[in-house]
């Protein structure tokens, strides 16, 4: 199996993907690449590796099988395409890229190459996440009428300061939604399906220097005839965990980052009680709501030993390029509502 690893980009979330491959047995962080030396270096002196400012010197290590990507949002895609065509598999931190046509090009590149791609959604593979996924996939909300995401966090002005690229659309490619509810959008068309037309509203409220949102609203139409809202802000002090509500014609669930803090069904089962009790006070961490360094990485880990096993087993990881690529879609069909102010149908 391969466990060779290489980190490009050694920003902060780079940390989070170093403790998740120092946590996988016979898993071995082999390189370090960022454009300038002092962050690979400093990544390098704490989790191993070389540090390298060549990306083809790095990509031309025998020894190293998987890259993943952690370079600013609109970044991504030319460091997976050489990847790829380096015969790496490749793993890309959320978004899978900041456009759907440069997902689309990643998908490509990956797929000619004959190697797997991933996108980084770790909130996925939190145990509550797929409890809540395994009750819609069981039909136990009845028919689903409404699934919600709640996404109040706070930014300081010296956060998006502290990076030319924060804030930016060429690079972050929006502003709380594209960079922080992300997550959520992932999670909640997991567990609604997809979206066919929104509606929304974007403003820039609390922060300035920035020519992203740091507040929107969205409403949701899903296919499936359920109908939604977004809402997300990084000016929500003092930031919230994160929240996902489905409600349907049997039953309601919340989910709060890690906790389910509602489990309500027409149909109780005998583990309705004790999963209500099993499954609060799990967030150990502030989700990242205030601080977004205060996140976990086992999470990240559970991702990355699918993606080992997508490998060995020859199949698409849990979440590959196409699913990467679907809250990227329903993001920039947000931003077109609301820079145009009409609905906006999905797929044209």
């Amino acid at each position: 199996m391969p466990k060779g690893f290489g980190i490009i980009g050694c920003g902060m979330i780079a940390n989070f993907h170093a403790r998740a491959i120092a946590d996988i047995p016979g898993a071995k962080l082999v390189a370090c690449y960022n454009r300038t030396a002092p962050k690979a270096e400093a990544l390098s002196a704490e989790f191993g590796g070389d540090v390298y400012t060549d990306l083809d010197a790095m990509l031309a290590r025998e020894d190293l099988d998987i890259v993943t990507i952690c370079s600013p949002s609109g970044a991504h895609m030319e460091p997976c395409i050489a990847a790829a065509r380096a015969g790496k598999h490749v793993i890309v931190e959320k978004p899978l890229d900041v456009t759907p046509e440069r997902c689309d090009a990643m998908i490509e590149a990956c797929k000619q190459a004959n190697v797997q791609l991933a996108t980084i959604f770790p909130s996925r593979f939190h145990r509550a996440s797929q409890l809540m996924k395994q009750a819609v996939e069981a039909g136990r909300f009845g028919t689903l009428a409404l699934g919600d995401a709640y996404v109040k966090w706070f930014r300081t002005q010296e956060y998006y300061d502290s990076g030319a690229w924060r804030g930016t659309w060429a690079l972050d490619g929006g502003g709380a939604l594209m960079n922080q509810a992300i997550h959520s959008v992932d999670l909640l068309l997991w567990l609604m399906g997809p979206a066919v037309e929104v509606m929304a509203h974007t403003a820039t409220l609390a922060h300035d220097r920035i020519e992203v949102e740091d507040v929107a609203t969205a409403t949701i139409r899903f296919a499936n005839g359920a109908l939604g809202v977004i809402e997300a802000t990084t000016a929500g002090y003092p930031g919230s965990l994160k929240k996902i509500e489905i409600s349907g014609s049997k039953g309601m669930a919340v989910l709060e980052e890690e906790d389910i803090v509602k489990w309500e069904f027409a149909e109780p089962t005998p583990e309705d009680e004790q999963l209500r009790e099993e499954m609060q006070g799990r967030t150990k961490t502030g989700g990242g709501a205030a601080d977004p360094a205060a996140i976990g990485h086992h999470a990240h880990a559970e991702l990355f030993r699918d993606f080992l096993l997508a490998i060995e087993e020859q199949r698409p990881p849990i979440i590959d390029g196409h699913e990467g690529r679907r809250s990227v879609e329903l993001i920039l069909a947000i931003y077109k509502s609301a820079r145009t102010g009409q609905k906006v149908v999905l797929g044209q």
